[in-house]
């Protein structure tokens, strides 16, 4: 672990700004599993092992947002897995304000962010609790501020490469204030409000897309998300499938 800042962020969070971190997840588990965790965010301008999806790495190019929100969930399990639309909406609603065009920004079943149907941003949702109980949350994020991957299995594109005039902090503290107003509305308002905002914003809802899920690609139409999240798959034949996790592509 090497050099750290504190900013405060509205309210009453800080983040702690470390200049390296193997991965800010990595590091809220790690708080967690010792008994330090508390409500804040933890930053990192370099990873040396950012991790995505289904174990991936993430690359980590100085000058990117890669950020971890530690949320105390004290939840069900089922209930805290939510907590990637919410995130969704929020680093939407974050990148929306950091370009200064109006773009096309989608979130991307299940966790990503898409400007021009191209990646922006992606999230990382780990769960620490006992039994069916998730008490802690760790909501990773990582946004292409300024650089974006060349070598990807999806299209990337970056904020500055959409006119976005910005940096990583200033990011930070739209991802911040966003975050807070939709974990409240998740608190308050259940899964129902997220879930229609997020279906306002959702790439190709209503078109055909593939899912490659358990070894196979399906196509279908992409019908809709159910009351936990599953993407809902139209198929040719009329019959519908849920998927609880897969990759989608158009």
């Amino acid at each position: 672990m090497t050099e750290r800042r504190i900013i405060a962020l509205e309210g009453g969070l800080a983040a702690e700004i470390y200049d390296e971190l193997d991965s800010t997840n990595a590091e809220a588990l790690r708080r967690i599993r010792a008994g330090t965790a508390r409500d804040e965010w933890i930053v990192a301008t370099r990873q040396t092992a950012g991790r995505g999806r289904k174990g991936r790495s993430w690359i980590s190019e100085e000058g990117n947002l890669f950020a971890t929100r530690l949320l105390r969930a004290n939840c069900p399990r089922s209930r805290a897995a939510q907590l990637s639309f919410v995130a969704g909406l929020a680093t939407h609603d974050a990148v929306v304000l950091a370009v200064s065009e109006t773009p096309d920004v989608r979130c991307k079943w299940p966790n990503d962010v898409l400007i021009n149907d191209r990646k922006v941003a992606g999230l990382l949702l780990e769960t620490e609790g006992s039994g069916d109980l998730a008490e802690w949350v760790a909501i990773g994020i990582g946004i292409n501020v300024v650089h974006a991957p060349d070598d990807v299995i999806f299209p990337a594109t970056s904020i500055a490469a959409e006119d976005g005039k910005t940096s990583a902090e200033d990011v930070l503290r739209h991802l911040n204030e966003r975050m807070e107003f939709w974990v409240g509305k998740w608190r308050k308002q259940g899964f129902s409000a997220v879930r229609e905002a997020w279906r306002n914003v959702a790439a190709h809802l209503g078109q055909t897309i593939s899912v490659q899920a358990d070894g196979e690609r399906i196509t279908g139409r992409f019908a809709d998300i159910d009351e936990h999240g599953a993407l809902i798959l139209q198929m040719a034949d009329g019959e519908t499938r849920k998927i609880t996790a897969g990759d989608v592509f158009f």
